[in-house]
C-alpha cells in the first residue's frame, strides 16, 4: 500500500507487543492506526471534546475506537482498496470533523484527523476530487487571484435562487450563509514600530483567513503588540519560493480535503519563508489555532524534515506569546478596564488540542476588573467547511446545540470571544453575531492613548 503522508514517527509502534494488532497491510500507517488500545475513552461521557459526532449519534462507529476498529478490518482485508472504499468506514471518516480532541484526550494519544487525511488521499487516487472538495482545497489561490469573486458570494448569500443553486450543484447548505471576504483584504503597514530594550522580535503569520475575511484582527493584534513595545514584522512568501506574489498559507485547506502534494508544497513555502526568522531569534506568532497546529503538528508528516521541525517548534498563538511573555515578566501592556459585563469564551478545538485555553485565561486576567468564563463546550460543528455542506449542517448543529448556542442565549449581553474563524461563523450562521478574536477585545482594552 502506497502511503500520502510520513507515518515514520510510528516506526516504532507496537513493535514487539504481541496485543499490538497491528493490520497486515500499511506499513507504518498501520501502526499509527493501531495505538489504539481500545479504552473507549473517546465514548465515555463528560467534558471533553472527542468525538464529536459520536456524541452527538451515540453510534460507536463514529468514535475514535470505531473508526480504528473499521480501519483494521479494511488494512486485514485480501482487497485494501474494496475495503477502504465501504459504505460504513466511509461514513465515519466523513464524519470525523478533524478536532484533535483524541489527540489530546486519548490516552494513546491517536490522530484521527491525520489519519483522515491519509484514508482521503487514498480516496481521491481512487474516485478524484469533488468539485467542491477542489473549490474548498484552493481558497487561499482564489481569494488571492479572483477578488471578483467575493461579490459572487454576496449575490449568493442574499439571492435565495443562488443558495439553492449551490446547495443543488455543490452541495452546500443553502440555509446557511458562505463566510463574506472583507471589502479589502489585510495590508503590511508599511513602518514598523522600534523593539524595547530586551523584547523578542515577533513575526505575525497572517493566516488565509484572517487575511481576506478579516483584517481587522491582524490589525488589532499589531496595535495591541506594538502596545507592548514588541517590534512586528509581517511573514511574507521569500522572493525564491514559487508563487512568490502569493501571500503565505498553512496548507491546511488540502490537507482536509486529502491534497496531500498541495498541501505539502504550500507547508514548504510556508517553512522555507519562516526559517531565517526562527534563525536570527524571531519568534513566530498566529492568529488562528488550526494554521498554528498545522505547523506545530501536522506538517511534521509532510516529509519536510527538520527545518519543518524546527519551525514547528518555534510558533505561538498570540494568547501563548503573551502569556510566556507575562510570565517572563516582560509584558507591559497598558490594558484598562472593559465596560461592565462578563465575556465568555469559546475555545476553538485544535487550542484545546495544545492546551492554548490556560494561556488564554492568563491574558484575559491582565485586563483589570475583567469578569470572564469558559463556555463548556465540545466543537461547535462548523469545522472549517463541514458545517458548510448539505448532507452535514444539521449535525453540525446538532453539535453547536450541546453546549455552545445554548451557553450563548443563557448570557445574552455578555461579550463573547472566539479565536477560531470557524467557530465565529457557526455562531453567526446561528444568529448570534457577538464573536471576536481576542485581539480585538485587548485592543478595545488599552489605554485610550494607545488606541489607533
Amino acid at each position: 500500500m502506497k502511503t500520502f503522508l510520513d507515518w515514520s514517527a510510528y516506526k516504532d509502534a507496537g513493535m514487539g507487543d504481541a496485543y499490538a494488532d497491528i493490520p497486515k497491510t500499511g506499513g507504518d500507517f498501520a501502526k499509527a492506526v493501531a495505538v489504539c488500545i481500545n479504552s473507549r475513552q473517546c465514548e465515555a461521557d463528560g467534558k471533553q471534546v472527542m468525538c464529536p459526532s459520536y456524541r452527538v449519534s451515540g453510534n460507536t462507529h463514529f468514535s475514535t475506537g470505531g473508526r480504528v476498529r473499521l480501519l483494521k478490518t479494511a488494512l486485514n482485508s485480501e482487497l485494501v482498496d474494496a475495503a477502504l472504499a465501504d459504505p460504513t468506514l466511509a461514513e465515519a471518516m466523513d464524519l470525523c470533523v478533524g478536532c484533535k480532541g483524541c489527540k489530546r484526550e486519548c490516552e494513546a494519544s491517536v490522530d484521527m484527523p491525520l489519519i483522515k487525511a491519509e484514508y482521503l488521499a487514498q480516496r481521491a487516487a481512487r474516485n478524484g476530487l469533488s468539485l467542491r472538495s477542489r473549490l474548498f482545497a484552493h481558497t487561499p489561490r482564489w481569494l488571492h487571484r479572483a477578488p471578483w469573486l467575493k461579490t459572487l458570494v454576496t449575490w449568493r448569500n442574499a439571492s435565495p435562487l443562488l443558495a439553492g443553486l449551490s446547495q443543488r450543484f455543490l452541495g452546500l447548505s443553502a440555509a446557511h450563509a458562505l463566510p463574506q471576504p472583507a471589502a479589502t483584504a489585510f495590508q503590511t503597514p508599511t513602518t514598523e514600530a522600534t523593539a524595547m530594550a530586551g523584547l523578542p522580535e515577533v513575526v505575525l503569520l497572517v493566516d488565509t483567513f484572517s487575511r481576506y475575511f478579516e483584517p481587522e484582527i491582524p490589525a488589532a493584534a499589531i496595535d495591541v503588540l506594538h502596545a507592548a513595545g514588541y517590534r512586528v514584522h509581517i511573514a511574507a512568501p521569500a522572493a525564491d519560493v514559487p508563487d512568490a506574489e502569493r501571500p503565505l498559507c498553512c496548507g491546511r485547506t488540502y490537507l482536509a480535503q486529502g491534497m496531500i502534494e498541495q498541501a505539502r508544497a504550500e507547508a514548504q513555502r510556508l517553512v522555507d519563508s519562516l526559517l531565517p526568522h526562527v534563525q536570527a531569534g524571531r519568534v513566530i506568532v498566529g492568529l488562528e489555532a488550526s494554521c498554528v497546529l498545522g505547523l506545530r503538528d501536522d506538517a511534521q508528516a509532510l516529509g519536510l524534515g527538520e527545518a519543518a521541525a524546527t519551525v514547528g517548534k518555534s510558533i505561538l498563538l498570540l494568547e501563548e506569546f503573551l502569556a510566556k511573555e507575562s510570565t517572563a515578566k516582560r509584558l507591559n501592556l497598558p490594558l484598562h478596564a472593559l465596560p461592565r459585563g462578563e465575556t465568555l469564551i469559546h475555545g476553538h478545538c485544535h487550542q484545546k488540542a495544545v492546551g492554548a485555553l490556560k494561556a488564554m485565561r492568563r491574558v484575559l486576567k491582565l485586563i483589570p476588573a475583567h469578569e470572564f468564563s469558559i463556555i463548556e463546550a465540545g466543537c461547535c460543528g462548523m469545522a472549517g467547511t463541514f458545517g458548510l455542506e448539505t448532507e452535514h449542517a444539521a449535525m453540525a448543529g446538532e453539535m453547536a446545540e450541546q453546549g455552545l448556542l445554548p451557553a450563548l442565549r443563557e448570557k445574552p449581553q455578555a461579550r463573547v470571544v472566539a479565536n477560531g474563524f470557524s467557530c465565529r461563523h457557526q455562531m453567526r450562521v446561528h444568529g448570534d453575531e457577538r464573536a471576536q478574536h481576542l485581539a480585538l477585545l485587548l485592543k478595545a482594552a488599552l489605554t485610550p492613548s494607545q488606541q489607533v
